[in-house]
């Protein structure tokens, strides 16, 4: 009798039925998020433990980064420093926090299956703990991004506002993706090698270290169909002084939409089955 209850009560009802408990998920994650927090900041200090400079460990070897490939890049384009440094500095910070947003989003639920299989935790609560851990590590890595604003001068010029919202609107769109690469990853155990391919071939294609000059032709092609482009653009332009480009945030607000709708609905329809594939 209770095996006949407790399948009455977790079974499909139907697809209106899939949506309103996916919904449930959702807003009960919202109130957990000092959960999701909590278990982000664990992960960033557990990786750390024992060591002098903790998660400082990685906006130093940031720091060598951008300094190695800041002087090379100004030497190969035949760019003053003075403009090539912010640009490869800014784009290396936050091109860290997309690119492993999506990559450690392959493992969101892969990771935190003993707790699925055992709790009753809301599963958008292990989403928000993979942003929080990397927006834990971006927050070390304001050093860097405090000092180039400073030492060159843009704070004078940049439009704080409009890289706040650039930034919402990243985080909205990676967040959707992290997601839809957890769900195909508790699926498929090939996906996360598959994200990272992808990923390293995005970083060559996107603006990071070089710069896209006039968009011309196949390179206007190429920054036009780009998602993440319009990421760093978003961010990276305002905090440098460039003129915000509002195309880019109404491309990040209509994939944010979309991308979000149709994950949703991913979700919705394979909730149940995400402990079985784990």
């Amino acid at each position: 009798m209770q095996i006949a209850e407790h399948m009455l009560r977790t079974g499909s009802r139907g697809t209106r039925d899939e949506f309103r408990r996916a919904f449930a998920d959702l807003v009960a994650s919202l109130g957990k998020l000092d959960l999701a927090w909590s278990l982000a900041w664990h992960d960033v200090v557990s990786r750390y433990r024992g060591s002098i400079l903790g998660p400082f460990w990685i906006t130093l070897s940031m720091a060598f980064m951008v300094l190695g490939i800041g002087f090379l890049y100004a030497e190969l384009q035949h760019i003053s420093l003075q403009t090539t440094m912010p640009f490869v500095a800014l784009g290396i910070v936050f091109w860290g926090m997309i690119s492993q947003v999506i990559i450690e989003g392959c493992e969101t639920f892969v990771q935190a299956s003993g707790m699925l299989s055992q709790t009753s935790l809301p599963m958008f609560t292990f989403v928000w703990r993979t942003v929080m851990r990397n927006l834990a590590t971006l927050s070390h890595h304001v050093v860097i991004i405090v000092a180039v604003v400073v030492w060159f001068g843009f704070w004078r010029t940049m439009n704080l506002p409009m890289a706040i919202l650039g930034l919402v609107l990243t985080l909205l769109n990676i967040s959707w993706i992290s997601l839809a690469a957890a769900i195909a990853s508790a699926r498929f155990r090939d996906i996360p090698q598959i994200v990272m391919s992808i990923m390293q071939f995005s970083m060559f294609m996107t603006p990071v270290f070089w710069q896209p000059g006039t968009r011309q032709g196949l390179m206007n092609l190429v920054l036009t169909f780009n998602p993440f482009f319009h990421m760093l653009d978003a961010i990276r332009g305002p905090l440098l002084g460039a003129p915000a480009d509002l195309s880019s945030y109404g491309i990040l607000a209509l994939m944010a939409l979309a991308g979000w709708a149709t994950t949703f609905s991913l979700f919705a329809f394979t909730r149940r089955r995400i402990v079985h594939y784990l």
